[in-house]
Protein backbone atom coordinates (compact mmCIF):
# COMPACT_ATOMS: atom_id res chain seq x y z
CA UNK A 1 0.00 0.00 0.00
CA UNK A 2 2.71 2.42 0.83
CA UNK A 3 4.48 1.77 -2.32
CA UNK A 4 1.67 1.82 -4.42
CA UNK A 5 0.65 5.27 -2.39
CA UNK A 6 4.68 6.34 -3.40
CA UNK A 7 4.19 5.26 -7.04
CA UNK A 8 0.97 7.47 -7.10
CA UNK A 9 2.20 10.70 -5.90
CA UNK A 10 5.27 10.00 -7.88
CA UNK A 11 2.89 10.04 -11.11
CA UNK A 12 1.10 13.10 -10.38
CA UNK A 13 4.47 15.03 -9.95
CA UNK A 14 6.20 14.17 -13.01
CA UNK A 15 3.34 13.70 -15.21
CA UNK A 16 2.83 16.10 -17.54
CA UNK A 17 4.63 19.15 -19.48
CA UNK A 18 7.64 21.52 -17.29
CA UNK A 19 5.20 24.34 -16.64
CA UNK A 20 1.77 21.83 -15.35
CA UNK A 21 4.75 20.09 -13.42
CA UNK A 22 5.90 23.29 -11.75
CA UNK A 23 2.46 24.45 -11.32
CA UNK A 24 1.67 21.21 -9.05
CA UNK A 25 4.65 21.85 -7.13
CA UNK A 26 3.80 25.36 -6.18
CA UNK A 27 0.18 24.22 -5.23
CA UNK A 28 1.37 21.51 -2.70
CA UNK A 29 3.86 23.47 -1.55
CA UNK A 30 1.94 26.51 -1.36
CA UNK A 31 -1.42 24.54 0.31
CA UNK A 32 1.14 23.30 3.28
CA UNK A 33 2.22 27.28 3.82
CA UNK A 34 -1.58 28.55 3.74
CA UNK A 35 -2.48 25.52 5.79
CA UNK A 36 0.09 27.02 8.38
CA UNK A 37 -0.90 30.65 7.61
CA UNK A 38 -4.33 29.63 8.49
CA UNK A 39 -3.87 28.76 11.62
CA UNK A 40 -1.46 31.45 12.53
CA UNK A 41 -4.16 33.94 11.20
CA UNK A 42 -6.61 32.53 12.99
CA UNK A 43 -4.14 32.08 16.30
CA UNK A 44 -3.57 36.18 15.60
CA UNK A 45 -7.88 36.96 16.13
CA UNK A 46 -8.41 35.98 19.44
CA UNK A 47 -4.90 36.53 20.64
CA UNK A 48 -4.99 39.75 19.53
CA UNK A 49 -8.47 40.64 21.07
CA UNK A 50 -7.47 39.77 24.07
CA UNK A 51 -4.46 41.53 24.06
CA UNK A 52 -6.70 44.77 23.25
CA UNK A 53 -10.31 44.76 23.11
CA UNK A 54 -13.21 44.33 20.85
CA UNK A 55 -13.69 48.26 20.21
CA UNK A 56 -10.16 48.76 19.46
CA UNK A 57 -9.24 45.85 17.48
CA UNK A 58 -12.38 47.24 14.94
CA UNK A 59 -10.33 50.74 15.05
CA UNK A 60 -6.98 48.86 14.24
CA UNK A 61 -8.97 46.65 10.97
CA UNK A 62 -10.36 49.63 9.72
CA UNK A 63 -7.36 51.85 10.35
CA UNK A 64 -5.20 49.16 8.10
CA UNK A 65 -7.67 49.24 5.68
CA UNK A 66 -7.65 52.59 5.22
CA UNK A 67 -3.95 52.29 4.92
CA UNK A 68 -3.95 49.72 2.53
CA UNK A 69 -5.36 51.96 0.11
CA UNK A 70 -2.05 53.51 -0.35
CA UNK A 71 -0.59 50.19 -1.92
CA UNK A 72 -2.18 51.42 -5.58
CA UNK A 73 0.39 54.22 -5.41
CA UNK A 74 2.53 51.75 -7.08
CA UNK A 75 0.19 52.55 -10.46
CA UNK A 76 -0.01 49.21 -11.61
CA UNK A 77 3.66 48.90 -11.49
CA UNK A 78 3.53 45.96 -9.77
CA UNK A 79 1.09 43.83 -12.24
CA UNK A 80 3.20 45.34 -15.24
CA UNK A 81 6.40 44.25 -13.69
CA UNK A 82 5.02 40.63 -12.73
CA UNK A 83 3.46 40.10 -16.36
CA UNK A 84 7.06 41.55 -18.33
CA UNK A 85 9.44 39.88 -16.34
CA UNK A 86 7.22 36.38 -16.82
CA UNK A 87 7.63 37.36 -20.68
CA UNK A 88 10.66 38.68 -21.12
CA UNK A 89 12.41 35.12 -18.88
CA UNK A 90 9.97 32.70 -20.96
CA UNK A 91 11.47 34.17 -24.57
CA UNK A 92 15.15 34.29 -22.89
CA UNK A 93 15.85 37.93 -22.59
CA UNK A 94 17.14 38.22 -19.22
CA UNK A 95 18.93 41.47 -19.18
CA UNK A 96 15.38 43.20 -20.06
CA UNK A 97 13.78 41.27 -17.39
CA UNK A 98 16.60 43.28 -14.77
CA UNK A 99 16.29 45.73 -16.81
CA UNK A 100 12.47 45.96 -15.56
CA UNK A 101 13.69 44.63 -11.96
CA UNK A 102 15.71 47.57 -11.46
CA UNK A 103 13.43 50.11 -12.66
CA UNK A 104 10.30 48.96 -10.85
CA UNK A 105 12.60 48.90 -7.36
CA UNK A 106 13.60 52.13 -8.16
CA UNK A 107 10.27 53.83 -9.20
CA UNK A 108 8.28 52.15 -6.44
CA UNK A 109 11.55 53.71 -4.04
CA UNK A 110 10.64 56.99 -5.42
CA UNK A 111 7.05 57.38 -4.84
CA UNK A 112 7.64 55.46 -1.20
CA UNK A 113 9.26 58.45 -0.25
CA UNK A 114 7.21 61.08 -1.77
CA UNK A 115 4.32 59.06 0.08
CA UNK A 116 5.95 59.21 3.55
CA UNK A 117 6.88 62.83 3.22
CA UNK A 118 3.43 64.24 2.33
CA UNK A 119 1.58 61.59 4.68
CA UNK A 120 3.56 62.90 7.49
CA UNK A 121 2.54 66.60 6.97
CA UNK A 122 -1.27 65.73 6.60
CA UNK A 123 -1.41 63.50 9.34
CA UNK A 124 -1.36 66.30 11.70
CA UNK A 125 -4.22 67.73 9.95
CA UNK A 126 -6.56 64.46 9.43
CA UNK A 127 -9.25 63.53 12.60
CA UNK A 128 -8.70 60.13 12.82
CA UNK A 129 -11.37 59.86 15.52
CA UNK A 130 -13.60 61.41 13.31
CA UNK A 131 -12.77 59.25 10.23
CA UNK A 132 -13.19 56.07 12.74
CA UNK A 133 -15.95 57.23 14.48
CA UNK A 134 -14.20 56.64 17.72
CA UNK A 135 -14.10 59.13 20.89
CA UNK A 136 -11.88 62.69 20.18
CA UNK A 137 -9.63 62.32 23.09
CA UNK A 138 -8.04 59.24 21.15
CA UNK A 139 -7.18 61.02 18.27
CA UNK A 140 -3.36 62.06 18.84
CA UNK A 141 -2.99 58.18 19.74
CA UNK A 142 -4.50 57.67 16.31
CA UNK A 143 -2.34 60.09 14.32
CA UNK A 144 1.12 58.06 15.79
CA UNK A 145 -0.66 55.00 14.83
CA UNK A 146 -1.73 56.08 11.81
CA UNK A 147 1.80 57.18 10.93
CA UNK A 148 3.51 53.83 12.30
CA UNK A 149 1.46 51.85 10.34
CA UNK A 150 1.76 53.61 7.14
CA UNK A 151 5.47 54.48 7.27
CA UNK A 152 6.10 50.65 7.27
CA UNK A 153 3.74 49.77 5.08
CA UNK A 154 5.71 51.86 2.22
CA UNK A 155 8.94 50.46 3.48
CA UNK A 156 7.07 46.47 2.62
CA UNK A 157 5.55 48.57 -0.59
CA UNK A 158 9.62 48.25 -1.88
CA UNK A 159 10.70 45.36 -0.21
CA UNK A 160 7.49 43.13 -1.79
CA UNK A 161 8.69 43.10 -5.68
CA UNK A 162 10.53 39.91 -4.00
CA UNK A 163 7.37 38.40 -3.78
CA UNK A 164 6.15 39.69 -6.92
CA UNK A 165 9.10 38.18 -8.95
CA UNK A 166 8.73 34.82 -7.92
CA UNK A 167 5.14 34.89 -8.33
CA UNK A 168 5.97 35.97 -11.62
CA UNK A 169 8.82 33.37 -11.97
CA UNK A 170 6.16 30.35 -11.07
CA UNK A 171 7.04 30.27 -7.92
CA UNK A 172 4.36 31.35 -5.45
CA UNK A 173 4.97 28.86 -2.78
CA UNK A 174 8.26 30.73 -1.74
CA UNK A 175 6.22 33.86 -1.72
CA UNK A 176 3.51 32.71 0.69
CA UNK A 177 6.28 30.57 3.15
CA UNK A 178 7.42 35.00 3.32
CA UNK A 179 3.99 36.13 4.30
CA UNK A 180 3.51 33.32 6.95
CA UNK A 181 6.86 33.49 8.69
CA UNK A 182 6.46 37.07 9.09
CA UNK A 183 3.04 36.65 10.38
CA UNK A 184 4.33 33.92 12.25
CA UNK A 185 6.71 36.57 14.20
CA UNK A 186 3.81 38.95 14.24
CA UNK A 187 2.35 36.53 16.10
CA UNK A 188 5.52 35.72 18.26
CA UNK A 189 5.71 39.37 19.83
CA UNK A 190 1.69 39.82 20.27
CA UNK A 191 2.27 36.69 23.01
CA UNK A 192 5.01 38.26 24.37
CA UNK A 193 3.16 41.54 24.42
CA UNK A 194 0.21 39.89 26.07
CA UNK A 195 2.46 38.60 29.11
CA UNK A 196 4.48 42.05 29.50
CA UNK A 197 2.96 44.90 28.80
CA UNK A 198 -0.99 46.00 28.77
CA UNK A 199 -3.29 46.65 25.74
CA UNK A 200 -1.66 49.18 23.44
CA UNK A 201 -2.40 49.96 19.77
CA UNK A 202 0.58 51.43 18.72
CA UNK A 203 2.48 48.66 19.94
CA UNK A 204 0.19 46.30 18.05
CA UNK A 205 0.87 48.55 14.90
CA UNK A 206 4.76 48.00 15.64
CA UNK A 207 4.62 44.07 15.90
CA UNK A 208 1.96 43.48 13.12
CA UNK A 209 3.92 46.14 10.50
CA UNK A 210 7.74 45.62 11.67
CA UNK A 211 7.59 41.85 11.49
CA UNK A 212 7.41 41.49 7.66
CA UNK A 213 9.70 43.95 7.00
CA UNK A 214 12.15 42.35 8.28
CA UNK A 215 11.75 38.80 6.27
CA UNK A 216 10.87 40.40 3.16
CA UNK A 217 14.98 42.50 4.26
CA UNK A 218 16.43 39.28 4.64
CA UNK A 219 14.74 37.03 1.75
CA UNK A 220 15.64 39.81 -0.73
CA UNK A 221 19.04 39.52 0.33
CA UNK A 222 19.37 36.07 0.34
CA UNK A 223 17.62 35.72 -3.24
CA UNK A 224 19.55 38.54 -5.36
CA UNK A 225 22.69 36.78 -3.82
CA UNK A 226 21.92 34.03 -5.08
CA UNK A 227 19.28 32.18 -7.74
CA UNK A 228 18.19 35.92 -8.88
CA UNK A 229 21.58 37.18 -9.48
CA UNK A 230 21.18 37.80 -12.98
CA UNK A 231 18.19 40.01 -12.29
CA UNK A 232 19.51 41.52 -9.20
CA UNK A 233 17.91 45.25 -8.86
CA UNK A 234 21.17 47.80 -9.92
CA UNK A 235 21.37 51.18 -10.44
CA UNK A 236 23.15 50.77 -13.83
CA UNK A 237 20.55 49.02 -15.10
CA UNK A 238 17.49 51.53 -14.08
CA UNK A 239 16.23 52.57 -17.60
CA UNK A 240 12.83 55.28 -16.69
CA UNK A 241 12.49 54.85 -20.83
CA UNK A 242 11.05 51.16 -20.18
CA UNK A 243 8.50 52.61 -17.51
CA UNK A 244 6.58 53.44 -20.69
CA UNK A 245 6.45 49.14 -21.16
CA UNK A 246 5.26 48.63 -17.42
CA UNK A 247 2.70 51.34 -17.18
CA UNK A 248 0.86 50.70 -20.73
CA UNK A 249 0.16 47.36 -19.04
CA UNK A 250 0.41 48.54 -15.57
CA UNK A 251 -1.69 51.74 -15.96
CA UNK A 252 -4.73 49.66 -17.26
CA UNK A 253 -3.92 47.73 -14.07
CA UNK A 254 -3.64 50.98 -11.77
CA UNK A 255 -7.33 51.74 -12.82
CA UNK A 256 -8.68 48.31 -12.16
CA UNK A 257 -7.00 47.90 -8.69
CA UNK A 258 -8.86 51.75 -8.21
CA UNK A 259 -11.90 49.99 -8.28
CA UNK A 260 -10.66 46.71 -6.66
CA UNK A 261 -10.24 49.11 -3.88
CA UNK A 262 -13.92 50.01 -3.42
CA UNK A 263 -15.54 46.74 -4.24
CA UNK A 264 -12.40 45.11 -1.06
CA UNK A 265 -11.35 47.98 0.94
CA UNK A 266 -14.51 50.21 1.75
CA UNK A 267 -16.35 47.45 4.00
CA UNK A 268 -14.68 48.27 7.00
CA UNK A 269 -15.57 51.95 6.24
CA UNK A 270 -19.18 51.33 5.22
CA UNK A 271 -19.48 48.77 8.41
CA UNK A 272 -17.64 51.23 11.06
CA UNK A 273 -20.26 54.19 9.84
CA UNK A 274 -23.10 52.18 9.57
CA UNK A 275 -22.61 50.21 12.88
CA UNK A 276 -19.75 51.44 14.60
CA UNK A 277 -16.50 49.95 15.19
CA UNK A 278 -17.59 47.31 17.57
CA UNK A 279 -19.30 45.70 14.38
CA UNK A 280 -16.28 45.79 11.99
CA UNK A 281 -14.67 42.73 14.29
CA UNK A 282 -18.04 41.03 14.00
CA UNK A 283 -17.74 41.71 10.04
CA UNK A 284 -14.28 40.58 10.26
CA UNK A 285 -14.46 37.76 12.52
CA UNK A 286 -16.99 35.79 9.80
CA UNK A 287 -14.89 37.08 6.72
CA UNK A 288 -11.94 35.31 8.63
CA UNK A 289 -12.94 31.69 8.93
CA UNK A 290 -14.46 31.62 5.19
CA UNK A 291 -11.83 33.30 4.00
CA UNK A 292 -10.12 30.07 4.65
CA UNK A 293 -11.86 28.49 1.46
CA UNK A 294 -10.95 32.01 -0.55
CA UNK A 295 -6.99 31.68 0.75
CA UNK A 296 -7.70 27.17 -0.69
CA UNK A 297 -8.86 28.22 -3.85
CA UNK A 298 -5.74 31.32 -4.14
CA UNK A 299 -3.69 28.31 -3.71
CA UNK A 300 -4.85 26.88 -6.46
CA UNK A 301 -5.08 29.62 -9.01
CA UNK A 302 -1.96 32.10 -8.13
CA UNK A 303 0.62 29.68 -10.31
CA UNK A 304 -1.57 30.18 -12.82
CA UNK A 305 -1.55 34.05 -13.59
CA UNK A 306 1.98 33.71 -14.75
CA UNK A 307 1.91 30.03 -16.25
CA UNK A 308 -1.03 31.67 -18.92
CA UNK A 309 1.82 34.52 -19.73
CA UNK A 310 4.13 31.62 -20.13
CA UNK A 311 1.33 29.80 -22.54
CA UNK A 312 -0.05 32.19 -24.13
CA UNK A 313 3.62 33.61 -25.42
CA UNK A 314 4.09 30.16 -26.72
CA UNK A 315 0.91 29.91 -28.26
CA UNK A 316 -0.50 27.02 -26.17
CA UNK A 317 -4.15 27.19 -26.16
CA UNK A 318 -4.65 23.59 -25.59
CA UNK A 319 -2.90 23.75 -22.07
CA UNK A 320 -4.76 26.74 -21.18
CA UNK A 321 -8.33 25.37 -21.79
CA UNK A 322 -7.56 22.26 -20.03
CA UNK A 323 -6.11 24.35 -17.12
CA UNK A 324 -9.48 26.29 -17.11
CA UNK A 325 -11.53 23.29 -17.51
CA UNK A 326 -9.66 21.79 -14.15
CA UNK A 327 -9.75 25.25 -12.32
CA UNK A 328 -13.67 25.01 -12.67
CA UNK A 329 -14.21 21.37 -11.76
CA UNK A 330 -11.88 22.71 -8.82
CA UNK A 331 -14.84 25.64 -8.21
CA UNK A 332 -17.55 22.77 -7.82
CA UNK A 333 -15.47 21.38 -4.59
CA UNK A 334 -15.59 25.23 -3.31
CA UNK A 335 -19.40 24.96 -3.20
CA UNK A 336 -19.51 22.14 -1.29
CA UNK A 337 -17.16 23.19 1.33
CA UNK A 338 -18.23 26.51 1.81
CA UNK A 339 -21.59 24.91 2.56
CA UNK A 340 -19.95 22.40 4.61
CA UNK A 341 -18.39 25.30 7.09
CA UNK A 342 -21.46 27.44 7.08
CA UNK A 343 -22.96 24.38 8.60
CA UNK A 344 -20.55 23.80 11.46
CA UNK A 345 -19.60 27.41 11.28
CA UNK A 346 -21.13 28.11 14.90
CA UNK A 347 -19.28 25.40 16.29
CA UNK A 348 -16.22 26.85 15.31
CA UNK A 349 -17.01 30.18 15.99
CA UNK A 350 -17.71 28.97 19.71
CA UNK A 351 -14.60 27.19 20.05
CA UNK A 352 -12.48 29.64 18.25
CA UNK A 353 -13.28 33.17 19.85
CA UNK A 354 -15.98 32.24 22.50
CA UNK A 355 -18.89 34.45 23.37
CA UNK A 356 -16.51 37.34 22.95
CA UNK A 357 -18.23 37.84 19.63
CA UNK A 358 -21.48 36.77 18.17
CA UNK A 359 -21.91 35.81 14.79
CA UNK A 360 -25.17 36.12 12.78
CA UNK A 361 -26.05 33.36 10.95
CA UNK A 362 -27.45 35.85 7.80
CA UNK A 363 -24.03 37.08 7.89
CA UNK A 364 -22.73 33.56 7.65
CA UNK A 365 -24.97 32.67 5.03
CA UNK A 366 -24.06 36.02 2.87
CA UNK A 367 -20.21 35.35 3.31
CA UNK A 368 -20.58 32.11 1.53
CA UNK A 369 -22.70 33.30 -1.19
CA UNK A 370 -19.56 36.22 -1.64
CA UNK A 371 -17.03 33.17 -1.72
CA UNK A 372 -18.41 31.43 -4.33
CA UNK A 373 -18.88 34.04 -6.97
CA UNK A 374 -15.86 35.64 -5.86
CA UNK A 375 -13.88 32.46 -6.59
CA UNK A 376 -15.96 32.13 -9.85
CA UNK A 377 -15.45 35.28 -11.55
CA UNK A 378 -11.36 34.40 -10.40
CA UNK A 379 -11.12 31.42 -12.29
CA UNK A 380 -11.44 33.29 -15.60
CA UNK A 381 -9.68 36.86 -14.24
CA UNK A 382 -6.60 34.92 -13.76
CA UNK A 383 -6.62 34.26 -16.70
CA UNK A 384 -7.81 37.52 -18.65
CA UNK A 385 -4.80 39.11 -15.91
CA UNK A 386 -1.86 36.93 -17.68
CA UNK A 387 -2.44 37.45 -20.97
CA UNK A 388 -2.91 40.83 -20.51
CA UNK A 389 -6.85 40.98 -21.49
CA UNK A 390 -7.85 43.57 -19.41
CA UNK A 391 -9.59 46.44 -21.12
CA UNK A 392 -13.69 45.08 -20.77
CA UNK A 393 -12.04 44.05 -17.10
CA UNK A 394 -11.27 47.79 -16.50
CA UNK A 395 -14.38 49.07 -17.48
CA UNK A 396 -16.12 46.47 -15.60
CA UNK A 397 -14.56 46.54 -12.46
CA UNK A 398 -14.80 50.55 -12.24
CA UNK A 399 -18.67 50.66 -12.92
CA UNK A 400 -19.54 48.10 -10.61
CA UNK A 401 -17.17 50.18 -7.88
CA UNK A 402 -19.53 53.15 -8.55
CA UNK A 403 -22.28 50.94 -7.95
CA UNK A 404 -20.70 48.51 -4.89
CA UNK A 405 -21.07 51.51 -1.99
CA UNK A 406 -24.31 52.80 -2.48
CA UNK A 407 -25.48 49.14 -3.01
CA UNK A 408 -23.64 48.49 0.38
CA UNK A 409 -25.22 51.25 2.21
CA UNK A 410 -28.59 50.14 0.91
CA UNK A 411 -28.16 46.66 1.92
CA UNK A 412 -26.75 47.28 5.31
CA UNK A 413 -29.48 49.67 6.19
CA UNK A 414 -32.43 47.37 5.15
CA UNK A 415 -30.50 43.86 6.47
CA UNK A 416 -27.82 44.62 8.37
CA UNK A 417 -24.20 43.47 8.70
CA UNK A 418 -25.19 40.67 5.94
CA UNK A 419 -26.24 43.51 3.54
CA UNK A 420 -22.95 45.07 3.17
CA UNK A 421 -21.57 41.02 2.02
CA UNK A 422 -24.56 40.73 -0.45
CA UNK A 423 -23.67 44.04 -2.14
CA UNK A 424 -20.33 42.38 -3.03
CA UNK A 425 -21.82 39.34 -4.74
CA UNK A 426 -24.18 40.63 -6.28
CA UNK A 427 -21.15 42.53 -8.64
CA UNK A 428 -19.15 39.49 -8.80
CA UNK A 429 -22.22 37.27 -10.16
CA UNK A 430 -22.44 40.32 -13.08
CA UNK A 431 -18.98 40.39 -14.21
CA UNK A 432 -18.30 37.14 -13.88
CA UNK A 433 -20.64 36.63 -16.57
CA UNK A 434 -19.03 38.45 -19.00
CA UNK A 435 -15.94 37.70 -18.16
CA UNK A 436 -16.90 33.96 -18.62
CA UNK A 437 -18.10 34.80 -21.95
CA UNK A 438 -14.71 36.80 -22.81
CA UNK A 439 -12.75 33.64 -21.96
CA UNK A 440 -14.88 31.40 -24.18
CA UNK A 441 -14.27 33.81 -27.27
CA UNK A 442 -10.46 34.23 -26.75
CA UNK A 443 -10.17 30.10 -26.44
CA UNK A 444 -12.25 29.52 -29.19
CA UNK A 445 -9.99 32.43 -31.49
CA UNK A 446 -13.64 34.42 -32.47
CA UNK A 447 -12.67 37.18 -29.41
CA UNK A 448 -13.36 40.55 -31.53
CA UNK A 449 -13.25 44.03 -30.22
CA UNK A 450 -13.17 44.87 -26.92
CA UNK A 451 -13.31 41.07 -26.12
CA UNK A 452 -9.43 40.50 -27.42
CA UNK A 453 -8.25 43.99 -25.88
Amino acid sequence: MISKAVTIINAFFTKGDTRSINAKKNIVSSFITKVASIGVSLLVVPLTIHYVNVVQYGIWLTLSSIIAWFNFFDIGFGHGLRNKFAESVAKGKYKLARIYVSTTYAILALISTGAIAIFFVLNHYLNWSRILNTPGNLNADLQLLALVVFVCFCIQFVLQLITIILTADQQPAKAAFFKLLGNVLSLLVIFILTKTTRGNLIALGLSLGAMPIMVLLASSSWFYSHEYKRYAPSFSYVRFKFSKDLLNLGGKFFIIQIGALVLFQTDNIIVTQVFGAKEVTTFNVAYKLFSVILMIFTIVSTPLWSAYTDAYARNDIVWIQRSLQKLQLFWIGIIFSSVLLLVVSPFVFHLWIGDSVSIPFSLSLAMVLYVITYTWQTIHVSLLNGIGKIKLQLYLVVASALVNIPLAFLLGKTIGLAGISLANSITFIGIGIVFFIQTRKIINNNAKGIWNA
